[in-house]
């Protein structure tokens, strides 16, 4: 049940049909991993508190540094040189101490990030490299859970829900195959901060309706941002069925 104190600290989305007191029952019952508490994992880590998701895992190796502050809202000047993983707990439970925070703060192998995985009911990819969310993608479809994979570079983003619970969902290999980007990162090409806040905005998003039960997720859909323009278009993805990481499922 929810405490009089969760009633009132959530009451301005309990007031939502969409979502009321059972969809808030959901969210406090649900689990979430978000790898990568940067740029995109900031806006998802606090928004996924602020909302009452029960259980937060927060998966990143880094530290802390001054050129991260531009963008990454999560921490601040005082966090300089320390794990992200502490400064997102600190910030975290400040915002909403009734949150469960879990840690982990070193790199994810084969076998961690399979029982990370196994452990929630929503992954937040907020990596920045291919061969992470490659791995992600992979461990998802592998436990059947649900990805909400974002991405943002120079003035520029993407955005997808990878669902192999759902027959027709594609997966984020059918999308990008084996990949043909140039492992570009933020420090290497640029970002504005607003564009990583507005991505990682919507995946929280998508990962409260996907948990809460709600909304259509944007399962089967590419969502791109041109922050230039401020124009936004969206892509239909279908599954390959000769995928070699989702195409097996549903046969």
């Amino acid at each position: 049940m929810l405490t009089d104190q969760e009633l009132l600290r959530y009451s301005r989305q309990i007031l939502l049909a969409q979502i009321d007191i059972d969809g808030q029952l959901r969210l406090k019952e649900g689990r979430a991993l978000i790898i990568g508490l940067g740029g995109l994992g900031s806006p998802v880590a606090l928004y996924l508190a602020a909302a009452g998701v029960g259980e937060l895992h927060l998966a990143d190796f880094d530290t802390v540094d001054l050129t991260n502050l531009q963008r990454q809202v999560l921490h601040d000047t005082t966090s300089v040189g320390i794990s992200k993983v502490d400064s997102a707990i600190a910030r975290l439970q400040a915002i909403n101490p009734e949150v469960r925070l879990v840690a982990h703060r070193s790199a994810l192998d084969e076998d961690s990030l399979a029982a990370a995985v196994a452990a929630v009911d929503v992954v937040l990819d907020c990596s920045d490299n291919f061969s992470t969310r490659e791995a992600v993608n992979a461990a998802c479809v592998a436990a059947g859970k649900p990805l909400v994979s974002g991405a943002a570079i120079r003035l520029e983003g993407q955005l997808s829900v990878f669902d192999p619970r759902r027959p027709q969902s594609p997966c984020y290999h059918c999308l990008y195959g084996h990949g043909s980007e140039a492992e570009l990162t933020c420090s290497e090409a640029g970002v504005v901060g607003p564009l990583v806040g507005l991505v990682g905005s919507l995946q929280a998003l998508e990962a409260l309706k996907l948990l809460a039960g709600f909304g259509e997720p944007l399962v089967g859909r590419l969502l791109l941002i041109d922050a230039l323009g401020s124009r936004f278009r969206e892509l239909r993805v279908k599954r390959d069925p000769a995928c070699s990481v989702c195409g097996g499922l549903h046969a």
